[in-house]
Protein backbone atom coordinates (compact mmCIF):
# COMPACT_ATOMS: atom_id res chain seq x y z
CA UNK A 1 0.00 0.00 0.00
CA UNK A 2 1.36 3.39 -0.90
CA UNK A 3 1.96 6.10 1.65
CA UNK A 4 -1.26 7.99 2.36
CA UNK A 5 -0.82 11.68 3.23
CA UNK A 6 -2.43 12.84 6.47
CA UNK A 7 -4.33 15.64 4.68
CA UNK A 8 -6.14 13.24 2.31
CA UNK A 9 -9.34 13.03 4.43
CA UNK A 10 -9.66 16.81 4.12
CA UNK A 11 -10.73 16.38 0.51
CA UNK A 12 -13.26 13.72 1.49
CA UNK A 13 -14.74 16.00 4.13
CA UNK A 14 -14.77 18.82 1.57
CA UNK A 15 -16.88 16.55 -0.63
CA UNK A 16 -19.25 15.92 2.28
CA UNK A 17 -19.55 19.66 2.91
CA UNK A 18 -20.00 20.44 -0.79
CA UNK A 19 -22.82 17.96 -1.21
CA UNK A 20 -24.64 19.25 1.85
CA UNK A 21 -24.09 22.97 1.46
CA UNK A 22 -24.69 23.46 -2.25
CA UNK A 23 -27.71 21.17 -2.51
CA UNK A 24 -29.25 22.76 0.59
CA UNK A 25 -28.69 26.26 -0.78
CA UNK A 26 -30.40 25.20 -4.01
CA UNK A 27 -33.31 23.71 -2.07
CA UNK A 28 -33.61 26.84 0.07
CA UNK A 29 -33.63 29.07 -3.00
CA UNK A 30 -36.24 26.92 -4.72
CA UNK A 31 -38.42 26.89 -1.62
CA UNK A 32 -38.21 30.64 -1.12
CA UNK A 33 -38.77 31.54 -4.76
CA UNK A 34 -41.74 29.17 -5.15
CA UNK A 35 -43.08 30.30 -1.77
CA UNK A 36 -43.18 33.89 -2.96
CA UNK A 37 -45.30 32.79 -5.91
CA UNK A 38 -47.60 30.80 -3.63
CA UNK A 39 -48.05 33.82 -1.38
CA UNK A 40 -49.05 35.86 -4.42
CA UNK A 41 -51.47 33.15 -5.52
CA UNK A 42 -53.00 32.93 -2.03
CA UNK A 43 -54.15 36.53 -2.09
CA UNK A 44 -56.29 35.90 -5.16
CA UNK A 45 -57.36 32.24 -4.92
CA UNK A 46 -56.68 30.69 -1.49
CA UNK A 47 -58.31 27.40 -2.52
CA UNK A 48 -55.40 26.68 -4.89
CA UNK A 49 -52.66 26.91 -2.26
CA UNK A 50 -52.51 23.18 -1.46
CA UNK A 51 -52.15 22.16 -5.12
CA UNK A 52 -49.47 24.82 -5.55
CA UNK A 53 -47.21 23.39 -2.85
CA UNK A 54 -45.70 20.88 -5.30
CA UNK A 55 -42.65 23.07 -6.14
CA UNK A 56 -41.86 23.49 -2.44
CA UNK A 57 -42.01 19.74 -1.81
CA UNK A 58 -39.91 18.97 -4.87
CA UNK A 59 -37.37 21.56 -3.81
CA UNK A 60 -37.04 19.95 -0.40
CA UNK A 61 -36.21 16.63 -2.02
CA UNK A 62 -33.10 18.24 -3.51
CA UNK A 63 -31.67 18.67 -0.01
CA UNK A 64 -32.33 14.98 0.70
CA UNK A 65 -30.19 14.03 -2.30
CA UNK A 66 -27.30 16.02 -0.83
CA UNK A 67 -27.82 14.40 2.55
CA UNK A 68 -27.75 10.89 1.10
CA UNK A 69 -24.56 11.52 -0.88
CA UNK A 70 -22.83 13.14 2.09
CA UNK A 71 -23.74 10.20 4.35
CA UNK A 72 -22.39 7.77 1.76
CA UNK A 73 -19.14 9.70 1.47
CA UNK A 74 -18.78 10.11 5.24
CA UNK A 75 -19.33 6.39 5.72
CA UNK A 76 -16.28 5.56 3.65
CA UNK A 77 -13.94 8.05 5.34
CA UNK A 78 -11.23 6.48 7.48
CA UNK A 79 -8.65 8.14 9.73
CA UNK A 80 -5.87 5.88 8.45
CA UNK A 81 -5.36 4.22 5.09
CA UNK A 82 -7.37 6.84 3.23
CA UNK A 83 -5.66 7.60 -0.06
CA UNK A 84 -5.40 10.94 -1.79
CA UNK A 85 -7.12 9.37 -4.78
CA UNK A 86 -10.16 8.46 -2.66
CA UNK A 87 -10.21 12.01 -1.27
CA UNK A 88 -10.33 13.51 -4.74
CA UNK A 89 -12.99 11.02 -5.84
CA UNK A 90 -15.14 11.96 -2.86
CA UNK A 91 -14.57 15.65 -3.46
CA UNK A 92 -15.67 15.24 -7.08
CA UNK A 93 -18.75 13.28 -6.04
CA UNK A 94 -19.70 15.93 -3.48
CA UNK A 95 -19.19 18.77 -5.93
CA UNK A 96 -21.20 16.99 -8.62
CA UNK A 97 -24.09 16.34 -6.26
CA UNK A 98 -23.94 19.83 -4.75
CA UNK A 99 -23.79 21.78 -7.98
CA UNK A 100 -26.53 19.74 -9.66
CA UNK A 101 -28.64 20.27 -6.54
CA UNK A 102 -27.95 23.99 -6.73
CA UNK A 103 -28.95 24.10 -10.40
CA UNK A 104 -32.06 22.00 -9.80
CA UNK A 105 -33.11 24.22 -6.89
CA UNK A 106 -32.75 27.34 -9.02
CA UNK A 107 -34.73 25.73 -11.85
CA UNK A 108 -37.50 24.56 -9.52
CA UNK A 109 -37.66 27.99 -7.91
CA UNK A 110 -38.04 29.94 -11.12
CA UNK A 111 -40.43 27.46 -12.74
CA UNK A 112 -42.47 27.14 -9.56
CA UNK A 113 -42.76 30.89 -9.10
CA UNK A 114 -43.79 31.71 -12.65
CA UNK A 115 -46.10 28.72 -13.14
CA UNK A 116 -47.87 29.21 -9.82
CA UNK A 117 -48.51 32.84 -10.74
CA UNK A 118 -49.83 31.74 -14.13
CA UNK A 119 -51.99 29.11 -12.43
CA UNK A 120 -54.08 31.91 -10.92
CA UNK A 121 -55.27 32.91 -14.39
CA UNK A 122 -55.28 29.58 -16.25
CA UNK A 123 -55.78 26.16 -14.65
CA UNK A 124 -54.39 24.31 -17.68
CA UNK A 125 -50.89 25.42 -16.65
CA UNK A 126 -50.87 22.93 -13.77
CA UNK A 127 -50.01 19.83 -15.82
CA UNK A 128 -47.22 21.57 -17.72
CA UNK A 129 -45.90 22.98 -14.43
CA UNK A 130 -45.65 19.49 -12.95
CA UNK A 131 -43.89 18.16 -16.05
CA UNK A 132 -41.33 20.96 -16.09
CA UNK A 133 -40.76 20.54 -12.36
CA UNK A 134 -40.10 16.84 -12.87
CA UNK A 135 -37.48 17.63 -15.50
CA UNK A 136 -35.88 20.17 -13.15
CA UNK A 137 -35.87 17.61 -10.32
CA UNK A 138 -34.13 15.09 -12.54
CA UNK A 139 -31.17 17.50 -12.78
CA UNK A 140 -30.55 16.94 -9.08
CA UNK A 141 -31.14 13.22 -9.38
CA UNK A 142 -28.48 12.91 -12.08
CA UNK A 143 -25.91 14.41 -9.75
Amino acid sequence: MSLCPPFAPFFGFAGVASAMVFSTVGAAFGTSKAGIGIAGLGTFKPELIMKSLIPVVMSGIIAVYGLVVSVLIAGSLKPTGYSLFAGFIHLGAGLACGFTGLAAGYAIGFVGDSCVRAYVHESKVFVSMVLILIFAEVLGLYG
